[in-house]
């Protein structure tokens, strides 16, 4: 934990001296417009900007509210506990919580060493970095969007309990000091920072607490997909869960839309559509590298899913 950023944090602002003074709430024309329980991002974020930070207001209870923006909280240091939905989350030291505009959150009164950082992120900050962990719109991709922008009804947060996890400090840090320090390219930088955050992040759905606990099954599958669609099988995944293969197939159905087959096969071709346009391989080098031993069958699936054959698609 880098000194010169705790010691940014520490401060007090103006709002907790008042609070240290005898003020009994929270400055509400801070946050809010006028008796409107929503966070509003333009009480926070400058016009133009897509993200900005803010400590955690401590000593004092925040009361129940929601975002119109993308919260990302994350434990610098100390701990808090947050009430989001309904749904009591202590975060520690180094945790992550991620926040969609459908979550109703509030945070009991943390102490002095309690520093707890939001990021005020409008969903179009994500773009970027999402788009940049791959091109193609792949299960998991569009799982995260939609869990991040509020597309899923039951989604409204993502818990990340990576405390222990140095390379995820470092890179927070680095944002964190991104944003302080008003670094030059701010806005590239921090959706690249961003980025590698998610792309560590994505190898931690052991690690991941969701409002719905079948949404946690769903990211389970969908990497398991991600780091598997060439050689994996639904048996190998039903046993690396430790779920019965019938009761997970009728979940992944029902959390996805999706069988585990198809997932597999959107993945798979989302990836010979990533080395049709970025590489020289052939196409029939390019089926087998994607899992298809079969290329005639490569062909018709293919232009089934995006509508004209590889060679064309590689050429348009």
């Amino acid at each position: 934990m880098d000194p010169i950023l705790f010691e940014k944090l520490c401060v007090v602002t103006a709002e907790e001296q008042e609070i240290l003074d005898g003020r009994r709430d929270i400055d509400r024309n801070l946050y809010m417009q006028e008796q409107d329980s929503t966070v509003n991002s333009r009480k926070l974020l400058s016009a133009g900007k897509l993200i900005t930070i803010r400590p955690h207001t401590r000593f004092i209870h925040f009361p129940e509210h929601t975002h119109n923006y993308v919260e990302v909280v994350y434990m610098f240091s100390g701990e808090t506990t947050h009430i989001v939905n309904g749904k009591k989350i202590r975060l520690a030291q180094g945790d992550l919580l991620f926040l969609s505009q459908s979550a109703t959150h509030e945070v009991c009164q943390a102490g002095e060493k309690d520093l707890a950082v939001n990021f005020i992120v409008l969903p179009e900050f994500f773009s970027t970095p999402l788009s940049m962990i791959g091109e193609e719109p792949t299960p998991l991709r569009k799982f995260l969007i939609d869990c991040l922008c509020g597309k899923s009804s039951d989604a409204g947060y993502l818990h990340f309990n990576v405390s222990g996890d140095k390379p995820i400090q470092n890179l927070l840090e680095n944002l964190l000091w991104i944003l302080i320090q008003e670094t030059p390219n701010k806005r590239k930088m921090s959706q690249m920072t961003m980025t590698l955050v998610f792309m560590q992040l994505l190898t931690h759905t052991e690690d991941l607490t969701t409002a719905d606990p079948e949404d946690t099954i769903a990211w389970q599958v969908l990497r398991y997909v991600e780091e598997n669609y060439v050689s994996g099988s639904f048996a190998d995944l039903a046993k690396q869960l430790h779920y019965d293969a019938s009761w997970l197939s009728r979940e992944i159905k029902r959390k996805t839309g999706k069988t585990y087959t198809q997932l597999v096969q959107e993945k798979r071709l989302a990836q010979a559509a990533f080395l049709l346009r970025n590489t020289d391989r052939n196409v029939a080098d390019i089926a087998v590298a994607v899992g298809y031993e079969n290329i005639s069958y490569f062909h018709r699936i293919f232009a089934d899913a995006y509508g004209k054959s590889p060679k064309h698609y590689r050429d348009s």
